[in-house]
């Protein structure tokens, strides 16, 4: 009995090690030094207690509480709209409302929330400004535009069925990328299906997490979008097709193309991956933007609930989003079970071994954290120190009611849509780990004007702390400063798309390369001449 309380002491001390060892990186990240009252000296929050759904956090600093800095923070909510953008006029970045009227200043702050808790820290806080400085965008705007050898959509030669897989921002690039396919191939794309049989068995179809009618119209001049296919066409001969990953220009031209001298309808099964990430024709390249940041907008009553949760945390002031990716499903996938339980590790092996198109089951767990970054999963207990550290932690469950996010309860697709409009709009975006929601959350930064987005060096990180855990760094001023120097060039400034690692082959070659939309540059962003800016 003594030696199994001792091993828990001791994982619980390694926990909060490693949780302390986070926060101090995160300071690191932000370049300065955040002065935080104990906790009996700090206005309590009054908060309804919800489960976290998913992984994202927003810490909130107010740089001021007086009247002035309130007003002028409300002031700038007036100009928020969709980051969903529509069609850039001129290469610039125009927004679209998210509702006819701006929200009531009364409800910029949700009812289970004192007002009492906002923070005026700035007293002492060393270089506070370079928290919230946005790296340098060098002129960099948008530019989809097609060329003016542009032309309509080709008669088409059939229709493109297209049945999505994985999570949001998966399921979003596989969209886009079937739109390209569909302009290449002369297809009529048929509003693609959402997919119901990921792991959160979400019943979400596309209107309800897309707004359908503007995704139609505004790719009439690319392609033709239909609801669904017309009446009277059962007869059509149909196929079941496997894309190839990553593949070119050639291959959909050739092999895919000439199976409309067979069938009528194609049915791509799956959309991720689909399509590679470089060496395609520039207007390719610039249809794949126009479909992910104009025509992919979210449906109204989710922009609207995204706008509420951003004008909430505005009211506070400046905000960081961090998204820390510690939900079931990642951590099955990845393997990574360092600090866990055995009885956790072993839920994670099931869950891994009864989801089917997982192809790997088998995953040593203190190998694969060598990769990546352990993440947290165990909620509000693993986070008690960041808590502590940051006493305006705020979640999308503690800023709204129960009744507000009823509508999107049971709904995995639409949370994470509230949670992507919440990261885009952030005055700082920090991602834990390298996922679908993190590239396209930073990819859609780089495409407003490379807002600021740190990108933590993991490898270095879990270096470190295995360092500490071994007691051969025992200097947290050397960790502080490593850590400082480690991501100077990580935060988000304009950089060309990295390509794949030397050396690698074939499809690994592909997935080696940083994803197009990770960053869309160059294809989609142009620098404008300096002498012409105003």
């Amino acid at each position: 009995m003594r030696r199994r309380r001792k091993a828990v002491v001791l994982v619980v001390i390694r926990r909060m090690l490693i949780c302390a060892i986070c926060v101090m990186t995160l300071l690191g990240f932000l370049f300065v030094h955040i002065y935080v009252a104990p906790l009996n000296r700090l206005p309590r929050l009054h908060l309804n207690h919800h489960n976290t759904h998913r992984g994202d956090i927003i810490i909130n600093h107010n740089k001021s509480i007086s009247e002035q800095s309130l007003t002028k923070n409300l002031s700038r909510l007036e100009s928020i709209e969709t980051p969903l953008i529509s069609k850039p006029k001129q290469n610039e970045i125009q927004y679209q409302s998210l509702t006819s009227e701006h929200v009531k200043k009364s409800e910029l702050v949700p009812p289970h929330i004192s007002t009492s808790s906002k923070l005026n820290l700035t007293s002492k806080i060393t270089d506070f400004d370079k928290l919230w400085k946005p790296p340098p965008n060098r002129n960099f705007l948008p530019c989809v535009n097609p060329n003016h050898n542009y032309t309509s959509p080709m008669e088409s030669r059939g229709y493109l069925l297209v049945h999505t897989n994985g999570g949001l921002n998966q399921m979003r690039a596989g969209i886009c990328d079937m739109v390209a396919i569909a302009r290449i191939i002369n297809a009529t794309l048929v509003v693609p299906e959402l997919d119901k049989r990921s792991f959160w068995q979400d019943t979400s179809k596309f209107s309800d997490v897309f707004d359908e009618d503007h995704f139609i119209n505004a790719l009439s001049k690319d392609i033709r979008v239909i609801k669904k296919l017309p009446k009277g066409i059962d007869g059509l001969t149909k196929v079941v097709k496997h894309f190839k990953s990553y593949s070119g220009l050639s291959y959909y031209q050739n092999e895919i193309a000439s199976m409309w001298d067979e069938y009528k309808v194609i049915r791509a099964a799956k959309s991720d991956s689909r399509l590679a990430n470089n060496n395609l024709p520039p207007d390719i390249q610039k249809l794949r933007c126009r479909a992910c940041y104009e025509a992919l907008r979210f449906s109204t009553k989710i922009k609207a609930m995204g706008k509420l949760l951003v004008d909430r945390m505005r009211s506070y002031g400046l905000y960081i989003a961090l998204h820390l990716r510690f939900e079931k499903d990642m951590l099955a996938f990845s393997g990574c079970n360092h600090g866990l339980s055995a009885s956790e590790a072993a839920e994670l092996r099931k869950i891994r071994k009864n989801t089917a198109y997982w192809k790997v089951k088998d995953i040593d767990g203190r190998v694969q954290r060598l990769k990546a970054a352990g993440e947290i999963y165990g909620g509000v207990s693993r986070l008690a120190t960041l808590g502590s550290r940051f006493s305006m932690l705020m979640s999308k469950e503690k800023l709204a009611t129960k009744e507000e996010l009823k509508p999107f309860m049971n709904h995995s697709t639409q949370m994470a849509a509230l949670d992507y409009i919440v990261s885009v709009e952030s005055d700082v975006f920090i991602p834990s780990y390298s996922g679908n929601m993190a590239r396209a959350v930073e990819g859609h930064r780089r495409y407003l004007g490379h807002r600021k987005t740190l990108s933590p060096d993991r490898k270095s990180i879990v270096r470190l702390i295995d360092k500490i855990e071994r007691g051969a760094e025992k200097d947290n001023r050397k960790v502080y400063e490593r850590i400082i120097e480690i991501h100077k060039t990580r935060q988000g400034s304009p950089r060309r798309r990295k390509g794949p690692v030397s050396g690698t082959k074939g499809l690994e070659r592909h997935r080696s390369e940083e994803s197009f939309y990770e960053n869309p540059l160059p294809d989609c962003l142009c620098q404008r001449d300096r002498s012409k800016t105003r």
